[in-house]
């Protein structure tokens, strides 16, 4: 976690990266991996929002995080079909879960059958967020990706980073 200067503002960066392969059990839960617990204990108090994405995966977000982006979301122009189909979906399937003393989180039956999440599952940390797969669909997905060929299209803000 850092703090970044932004004006006269202090804005708390909380960072989330790497893939740890994690398991559902028989109800749905998840343990959150240790390294992750104490962010999210500091950032949000183990509130966490999990909803769904385009890609058929799930979003996990820290309450705060949440909070702000629903706020952009529901601002959107409700006359465009884009905008209202997203937040339709996004709004509509997202769902506040507690942090156990465990470090679990409970993902819905609904959440689940959207991702196909059974029992093998990713985490993959997105900065601001998680991302959860299940694992047969997470690795199917990078190989494509992986091997896909450059078409090109590389964002502005991207050509300018060197990897």
């Amino acid at each position: 976690m850092s703090r970044q200067k932004s004006g006269f503002r202090s804005v708390q960066i909380t960072v989330f990266r790497g893939a740890t392969k994690v398991t559902l059990d028989a109800k749905g839960r998840l343990a959150v991996p240790t390294r992750y617990r104490d962010r999210l204990a500091a950032r949000c108090d183990g509130q966490i929002v999990v909803t769904v994405d385009k890609d058929h995966c799930l979003l996990v977000y820290p309450l705060p995080d949440w909070e702000e982006l629903e706020r952009k979301l529901v601002r959107l122009p409700s006359m465009n079909k884009a905008a209202r189909r997203i937040v339709r979906i996004m709004v509509g399937y997202a769902t506040e879960v507690d942090m156990d003393a465990n470090g679990r989180i409970l993902v819905s039956r609904e959440l689940r059958d959207f991702a196909g999440l059974d029992r093998n599952a990713m985490l993959i940390g997105q900065g601001n967020k998680f991302e959860l797969w299940d694992e047969a669909t997470w690795n199917e997905k990078r190989d494509a990706w992986l091997s896909e060929d450059d078409d090109g299209e590389m964002p502005a803000d991207l050509e300018s980073i060197a990897f």
